[in-house]
């Protein structure tokens, strides 16, 4: 299968999979890259987008934080090939965060506290 059919059937003007945009970069308003999306987190009723998990440091995946933020934080930049954050890296790490193996529980209460932290109610 050549490379356009696949971008054809993964990529519209519309939607894209999501296994494109898992490893995309996110960069803060300043330019500086952020870190990348690790993976999305969609509601089981509606279908919705509802936060990309943002990856920042460590090394082959030690040590990694991961930042929660809502989906309608993020622009896609196609300039930059990646999403765009009109934050900066200092605002995502005061935000909620979690380690690899300390996921929080996905709950009502948690995602108060990411859409508070962002005021995006």
């Amino acid at each position: 299968m050549d490379t356009t059919q696949t971008m054809n059937r993964d990529e519209t003007q519309d939607m894209i999979s999501s296994e494109k945009v898992d490893g995309t970069a996110v960069y803060g308003r300043d330019g500086e890259r952020i870190g990348s999306v690790h993976h999305l987190m969609i509601g089981k009723r509606d279908g919705k987008v509802r936060h990309a998990i943002v990856s920042y440091g460590g090394f082959l995946g030690l040590g990694e934080d991961y930042f929660p933020l809502p989906w309608n934080e993020l622009t896609y930049d196609e300039g930059r090939g990646g999403y765009v954050v009109n934050r900066d890296a200092e605002h995502l790490r005061g935000g909620p965060r979690y380690q690899r193996d300390q996921e929080p529980t996905w709950d009502r209460s948690y995602d108060d506290r990411i859409t508070g932290y962002y005021g995006t109610r």
